[in-house]
């Protein structure tokens, strides 16, 4: 007889935090958000500094210096690398006067045709 195993109780809630935001860091931004909503320690490693920077294209420091805006978004970023992906997502970094896009919510740069 199978019983529910609740938070605390073992399982994969006995696992340290860290090794859940590995775990989560091995998935997505979307499995990261859904996952979040499992337990208060899912939660507290799918907020986590750790996952949201493998998220992010390894060079994005180089990237965001390169482009108009990014200073100011890596220093709004310093609380959080979960926002600063968001925001990425919600305004894309323009490079090469504006002919090239990258965003981390698509899998590669567009190259945008000169008009």
């Amino acid at each position: 007889m199978e019983s529910d195993v609740g938070e605390g109780e073992g399982g994969c809630w006995a696992l340290p935090e860290g090794c859940i935001a590995e775990v989560l860091s091995l998935t997505g931004p979307r499995d990261a958000c859904r996952l979040s909503a499992v337990s208060s320690t899912f939660r507290s490693a799918a907020d986590s500094d750790a996952v949201w920077e493998r998220f992010l294209p390894p060079d994005y420091r180089s990237i965001l210096s390169r482009s108009a805006g990014g200073s100011s978004l890596l220093a709004s970023s310093s609380s959080s690398k979960k926002r600063l992906y968001f925001s990425i997502c919600d305004n894309p970094i323009l490079l090469d006067d504006g002919k090239k896009v990258i965003s981390p919510c698509s899998s590669r740069a567009l190259n945008l045709p000169e008009i």
